[in-house]
């Protein structure tokens, strides 16, 4: 019997550095795709407290930068937190999977962050999280890199759920890590915007739906990709700090992008506009995965494991206290 599974993508901006907000936020459009049938939800990267947008702006070792990044540290959450509870109510109440990014403080390393992803159940249980592995350019200033013990593939009723975030989706061997595990749906996190250092790189929102298409095209999974919006008044604050507050920090840029696609590389759903905040749906027909997958299955049939193999190292050591005699 075909098996329809709706995919949700939202896209909004956050309450910036606001936890408490911007959960709330989070809460409500989470209910709000369950009111519309939503069995898989997905957010934007940090979308809890934000995403460090400000490095883009300003000097890195400028006193309002490094403010900014106190303020981060500070409206960071902890996982399992008073924001978790919430968000797991959300779930339970919209009876919906949930993949959202965040902010985590570590709980090892008391002054570092993770870039992370989050999953929810239905039932309201946190399932688990992916730290994104590499942080992306200036992302390193806050965020540490996420450990192979994350690279989280969830089962569900309708199969597993996979997710990375950002640019960790082109990454060849994370991507097959996923890919080798047969996921059916697969949940994108992206932020805002990103201002590419190359001359002539196109806007994140063109490639995030190249990234979505080909991941999807690679893994044979729905892709789900949801992507972050400016948060206009805080940019407005931003444009003081960096000196000019008459300034326009958004002319030019390129937000949104949120898409859903098929197995096939097909866009099913969106590009959600630039500046927009909605949440697009997509119901996704299993049997199109069986239908892809006997044509090319990059976990099976399709490879060659007598001639590549991939080792992860799911049991990272964090840190040992030497050894006493």
């Amino acid at each position: 019997m075909t098996q329809i599974v709706r995919g949700a993508a939202v896209q909004a901006s956050s309450v910036t550095l606001d936890p408490a907000a911007t959960t709330d936020k989070a809460c409500e459009l989470i209910r709000e795709a369950g009111r519309n049938s939503a069995d898989v939800v997905v957010f934007s990267e940090c979308f809890i407290p934000a995403y460090p947008s400000w490095f883009q702006f300003l000097p890195p070792v400028s006193p309002e930068l490094t403010d900014l990044n106190v303020r981060l540290f500070n409206n960071s959450i902890d996982v399992p937190g008073p924001e978790t509870a919430k968000l797991s109510e959300a779930a339970r109440n919209a009876d919906c999977y949930v993949v959202i990014g965040v902010c985590e403080r570590s709980q090892t390393n008391s002054g570092s962050l993770f870039n992370t992803q989050l999953f929810f159940g239905p039932d309201g249980r946190l399932l688990g999280k992916h730290q994104k592995l590499t942080p992306t350019g200036y992302e390193r200033m806050v965020h540490w890199g996420g450990w192979g013990d994350t690279l989280t593939v969830i089962d569900t009723p309708f199969g597993p759920l996979s997710a990375l975030a950002c640019s960790e989706n082109s990454n060849p061997l994370a991507g097959f890590d996923v890919v080798s595990r047969g996921p059916r749906v697969h949940a994108m996190s992206w932020p805002p915007h990103f201002i590419m250092s190359a001359e002539g790189a196109p806007p994140l929102a063109d490639i995030s739906l190249l990234t979505a298409r080909h991941f999807a095209l690679l893994s044979k999974a729905f892709v789900i990709s949801a992507c972050g919006v400016i948060d206009r008044p805080f940019y407005k604050e931003l444009a003081g700090l960096a000196g000019n507050p008459e300034a326009d920090l958004t002319a030019g840029i390129t937000d949104g992008g949120a898409v859903i696609v098929s197995p096939g590389s097909e866009v099913i759903a969106g590009q959600l506009g630039a500046g927009v905040e909605g949440i697009i749906y997509a119901d996704m027909d299993l049997d199109v995965w069986v239908k892809m997958k006997l044509l090319q299955d990059f976990a099976g049939h399709y490879n060659r494991p007598d001639v590549f193999t991939l080792e992860v190292n799911r049991h990272p050591s964090h840190y040992e206290a030497p050894k006493t005699v």
